[in-house]
């Protein structure tokens, strides 16, 4: 700490002089005693000083109402959120959310380093704290075809950025397991910082094997038996509930029914909209429903507060105490976690406060390049022979293989339980299109497509008629990447998310209008209720989890590790 700020705090703290602010009046969440404390907070020059009878040049009486430090996303995409960074900061920071774990593998997969230096440039000044883990799979897989590759020697120009805490999720288990030189270099580079990981489903052999390399966190697990497995060799577990992968329900369960320590587990969104955050709440949601469920409001806070901080070595988050940073929310209660007043370094956050997006490179605002569309590509012959299907599974990312025999004649006729799925290569202009069959997404008369497709983000698309498809692929490389429902041969509606094709460059209340209206249609056209249908799309193509994708060069078993069709 600079020694004019400490000896300010210090003679604050010691009571020789009044502190900046003082909260009086509150039911402090001490996360070190497990307890709930009245008292009041002294803060100075954006630090906690004191808890006690303290005086302050301002005061606010909190009349008895909850306070907890701000919490903590311990793994999200703010790509994924569809709007400007700075949009979507603003709008979870209401929720109680004052510092973001940031991944920014989507934007590195489309454009580089250009695009992670767009995501720290456009979260540099804001109220929050705002850190980085640099993206370790761009390409996720050496089978993706994305628009970037980046090495360790692009990524240590990052080691010197106070903003950077370690390696981003490392999804490509199997080069981290098999030790693929490429791959080795990356975590040898990040030595002594924190690499998170990506661990859907392996042996325990194989976890072990992962656990070797370095890498500390996880945020795929889906079920108890399977987070406890990965707490039983020391990963700390992040909690997940996004738009699409929801599983917090059976992890939580799991945990309350055998009365296990919640010390290593965190909460994170990884990949949630805004029209979701809007609706239902950042991880004041994931507290709310883990404390319906029966874990103490208390180790709730902590999962969201100092175990994140502890994971990633953030000396001065996560904590009512003196020496943190006065990052404090004011609850209504420890039941409801309804946010009354958030601060940031002692600042009250304005939740109205005007937001002054900051231009984009206009090269990544052109990041659409398709080859020539050939309607030949997106048929699929009929045979005898069972097919590979792609079968969804509600509330989560994960699929199965369902092999099925093909309606139609000739070739494959969607027929209202079968729909086609198909991948365009969307920047080198190669032609390269993938094709296959998807099992529980249930559209009728159109389709669906996005330029949201992890993490290679080529354009994707479902439809139940190749008409629909191919227009639907013209509409977004006229919108320069978005989403878009096409239904009957004509375009319902379109969000334009221009910026890498990621992202948009209007307001969220426009794209969360959008949204909301866009995907209300979907599921009258038959998505069904527990599928988000853009979010979900978004996931089909992505080769690292299981069991089978549909990627621009055919149909991959993640399982089997190996392509079951081949693009022609």
């Amino acid at each position: 700490m600079e020694l004019n700020k400490y000896l300010a705090c210090s003679r604050a703290a010691r009571k020789l002089v009044p502190a900046d602010l003082v909260l009086r009046n509150a039911k402090i969440v001490n996360v070190f005693t497990d307890r709930v404390e009245e008292g009041n907070i002294a803060i100075t020059r954006g630090m906690i000083v004191g808890i006690g009878d303290y005086q302050g040049k301002e005061e606010i009486d909190l009349q008895g109402q909850y306070v907890t430090s701000g919490f903590i996303d311990a793994h999200l995409h703010l790509e994924s959120t569809l709007v400007n960074p700075q949009v979507l900061i603003s709008q979870a920071e209401a929720h109680g959310t004052t510092t973001f774990i940031v991944d920014p593998h989507e934007v590195a997969n489309v454009a580089g380093t250009d695009g992670i230096d767009y995501l720290l440039s456009q979260t540099e000044s804001l109220p929050a704290h705002v850190y980085v883990m640099i993206a370790s799979c761009v390409p996720a897989t050496p089978i993706d075809d994305n628009g970037c590759r980046l090495t360790a020697i692009d990524m240590k120009k990052y080691l010197s950025n106070r903003r950077v805490l370690g390696l981003g999720e490392v999804m490509d288990c199997m080069s981290v397991i098999n030790g693929d030189p490429y791959m080795n270099d990356k975590l040898e580079l990040f030595d002594g910082k924190v690499k998170d990981g990506h661990a859907p489903n392996l042996t325990d052999e194989e976890l072990a094997a992962y656990v070797m390399a370095g890498v500390t966190t996880d945020h795929e697990g889906t079920t108890y038996e399977y987070v406890m497995k990965e707490r039983s060799i020391g990963m700390t577990c992040h909690i997940r509930e996004g738009s699409a992968a929801r599983n917090l329900e059976m992890i939580v369960k799991g945990i309350v029914e055998n009365n296990t320590n919640t010390e290593g587990f965190c909460f994170c969104t990884d990949d949630k909209h805004i029209e979701d955050i809007s609706r239902e709440g950042d991880i004041d949601h994931n507290v709310r429903k883990a404390v319906s469920m029966g874990i103490s409001p208390i180790a709730a806070v902590k999962m969201a507060t100092i175990q994140p901080a502890r994971c990633y070595g953030l000396r001065r988050t996560g904590a009512v105490a003196p020496g943190y940073d006065a990052d404090l929310v004011v609850w209504d209660s420890i039941k409801d976690f309804n946010a009354q007043m958030v601060f940031y370094k002692g600042e009250l956050v304005d939740p109205d406060r005007k937001i002054r997006q900051a231009p984009c490179p206009p090269h990544l605002m052109d990041t659409i390049h398709l080859g020539e569309l050939d309607p030949e590509k997106i048929k699929i012959r009929r045979t005898d022979t069972p097919f590979p299907a792609l079968s969804m599974i509600p509330g989560q990312i994960l699929t199965e293989r369902k092999d099925v025999l093909l309606p139609g004649y000739e070739y494959f006729e969607p027929n209202g339980d079968l729909d086609k799925i198909a991948v365009f290569e969307r920047h080198r202009a190669t032609g390269k299109t993938g094709v296959g069959v998807v099992l529980n997404f249930g559209l009728k008369g159109g389709a669906i497509a996005s330029s949201v497709s992890h993490d290679s983000h080529n354009i994707i698309v479902i439809g139940d008629n190749d008409r629909d498809i191919l227009l639907a692929v013209r509409e977004l490389e006229r919108a320069k990447g978005g989403y878009t429902i096409i239904e009957n041969g004509e375009v319902y509606d379109t969000l334009e998310l221009p910026v890498m094709g990621l992202i948009s460059d209007k307001s969220y209340s426009y794209v969360n209008r959008k949204l909301k209206k866009m995907i209300s249609h979907a599921h009258k056209m038959g998505v069904p209720k527990g599928i988000d249908p853009f979010i979900t799309l978004s996931f089909m193509a992505l080769p690292v989890i299981p069991e089978i994708r549909c990627t621009p060069r055919g149909i991959y078993s993640v399982t089997e590790g190996r392509f079951l069709t081949v693009t022609e």
